[in-house]
């Protein structure tokens, strides 16, 4: 299943944030680690450069979206610890918008 979640980027720490996702790809293999736990099969982020400010789009597809959030609070993995503090320090809050178009092969959602 796929999750798409939004956040505001706080404006001063765009730079900060463009420079984590920068480090994650050269990490890779460490996130991937962290997938098993977390039921991660896919994870895609991007910014949305707008009038209102930056918007990060977190794109996660994972087995079961509820144990891997558990999984990933409870982690004490070093990048989940890291992952856990650059968004802290960078998002202003979350964005509730759902889909307005949902559809996935046999009805799973």
């Amino acid at each position: 299943m796929i999750r798409v979640l939004f956040a505001r980027v706080k404006p001063e720490k765009l730079g900060r944030l463009e420079a984590w996702l920068a480090e994650l790809m050269q990490r890779q293999e460490e996130v991937r680690e962290t997938f098993v736990q977390e039921t991660v099969r896919h994870e895609q982020a991007f910014i949305l450069r707008g009038a209102e400010g930056p918007v990060l789009v977190y794109v996660v597809e994972a087995e079961d979206h509820e144990r891997g959030k558990a999984a990933y609070r409870a982690s004490q993995h070093p990048i989940d610890l890291e992952h856990r503090r650059v968004l802290e320090e960078v998002l202003a809050e979350k964005l509730d918008l759902p889909p307005l178009y949902d559809c996935a092969q046999g009805g799973e959602r």
